[in-house]
């Protein structure tokens, strides 16, 4: 494991450029990809999807079978905070089944992605429900946009056709502003210019700042991605040589 992250969580604010950065790094070949950014055979573990599934099972129960809702009311809000944090256990669940099969270990680079807002109990919340094998490998890419340009590209981004894609899904206004327009972000990761101190770990951390956007320039987007990865290649280094 000495010349590739084992895992890297991805945070940000929605449509900060998260997916575009997984894109981006799927699209290049893994001898380049494992040079300039320490990334190698790549998996994915995503809340989207885990979440987008609550949502079509509440659809079917309240449209097709006219049964109560069981994850969301009618405006598409979860009905307990806690769900949340019921999401960030599904990653970790999700993650320690991988850790079943032998030849996981060998070679792989997970990409952890999720957004949280100040809200729904933010940074601070989510992560003290990752597991402690997640943490113990853990490193930090956090995607920084102001608010407005979260909302600038969540209205670009959205197709009414394919709200369940990773690419192009998108929350209506009035949700973006109130489950994100506040992020625990800075109160998170504290004073330490390279270490977030959560759950009794000390994780590595960088800042992807992506204003002016850069995630829209394929060759910009590289350029800063390899950037940011290198110093947190550095970090991780005083932590796990």
């Amino acid at each position: 494991m000495n010349d590739h992250f084992e895992i890297i969580i991805l945070i940000g604010r929605p449509a900060s450029g998260k997916s575009e950065v997984i894109d981006y790094l799927k699209k290049t070949p893994v001898p380049e990809r494992l040079k300039r950014f320490h990334i190698n055979a790549l998996e994915e573990i995503d809340d989207f999807p885990m979440l987008w599934t609550w949502f079509e099972e509440d659809a079917i129960l309240d449209k097709i079978m006219r049964k109560p809702r069981v994850h969301s009311d009618a405006d598409g809000y979860f009905l307990h905070q806690y769900q949340w944090d019921l999401l960030i256990e599904r990653i970790s669940l999700e993650y320690q089944k991988k850790l079943r099969d032998p030849g996981h270990a060998a070679g792989k680079t997970t990409l952890i992605e999720f957004s949280r807002g100040a809200e729904h109990g933010g940074y601070e919340s989510a992560f003290r429900h990752l597991s402690k094998e997640i943490l113990d490998k853990a490193c930090i890419l956090y995607i920084d946009v102001p608010y407005e340009e979260s909302l600038r590209k969540n209205r670009r981004r959205f197709n009414p056709d394919r709200p369940d894609s990773i690419l192009e899904h998108g929350l209506p206004d009035a949700k973006l502003e109130r489950l994100y327009k506040e992020v625990d972000w800075e109160t998170f990761k504290g004073a330490d210019p390279k270490f977030i101190h959560a759950s009794g770990h000390r994780l590595p951390y960088v800042v992807f700042d992506n204003m002016p956007e850069k995630t829209d320039k394929p060759a910009v987007l590289g350029a800063h991605l390899e950037d940011v990865l290198n110093r947190l290649w550095a970090a991780r280094q005083e932590v796990r040589p």
